[in-house]
């Protein structure tokens, strides 16, 4: 993205610029540490330029968390289209979200750093509209797999969704901290296998001691 090119864009199409500019920043800083300045910079833009699109700091964060909300969404839901195992559809699932996480290793930063900050923010608003739509989903296609018998009638679905998305935030870690986002896509399939084994053979009444 040039200086130049980034100044003739139409308003709209600047957002998106400026929202994807903060996604690859936080790819390789913490979102804590990323200013304005440091955005305009990256666009080759003055801050007083960027600030013609955005209000303030906090409609940008708002506006990066609504960009991750809706491609993620998006992006899981066209990978479970049309595939009626609901097992095999949770997998489509599982698999899309870490290519997407390959292709954007910043948006986990800031969903991360906005569901862990102390205040109730429009952007924070958004992460957690986010986890509930996305549990809504998870929810929907663990039901149908005990409907059809291929899980068990008692599995404890809540415990088996948050283990899915445990799941993936816990691959995403360790490939931030190890530097190496390619690598998620390879191990992603054999920790399903895993998840999928566990859930199918639940035995809830184990717990009970």
């Amino acid at each position: 993205m040039t200086g130049v090119r980034a100044k003739n864009l139409p308003a709209e199409e600047r957002r998106n610029v400026t929202v994807e500019a903060v996604i690859d920043l936080a790819g390789t800083m913490n979102p804590g540490e990323i200013t304005t300045a440091a955005i305009a910079k990256h666009m080759h833009l003055t801050q007083g330029a960027l600030f013609r699109h955005f209000p303030n700091k906090e409609a940008i964060w708002q506006a990066v968390m609504q960009w991750v909300a809706t491609r993620l969404m998006a992006r899981i839901d066209k990978a479970a289209a049309g595939i009626d195992d609901p097992l095999a559809a949770m997998q489509a699932m599982f698999q899309a979200h870490v290519a997407f996480v390959a292709d954007h290793p910043g948006a986990p930063r800031m969903l991360f750093g906005e569901l862990q900050g102390a205040a109730m923010t429009p952007a924070k608003r958004l992460a957690r509209a986010l986890m509930a739509q996305y549990a809504v989903r998870l929810n929907d296609l663990i039901l149908a797999a005990k409907g059809r018998g291929e899980l068990p009638t008692d599995l404890d679905v809540e415990a088996a969704t948050v283990l899915f998305i445990g799941t993936i935030q816990g691959l995403v870690m360790q490939a931030l901290i190890s530097g190496d986002m390619g690598r998620m896509l390879t191990v992603a399939p054999r920790v399903f296998h895993i998840y999928r084994r566990g859930i199918e053979t639940a035995a809830p009444d184990a717990l009970k001691g």
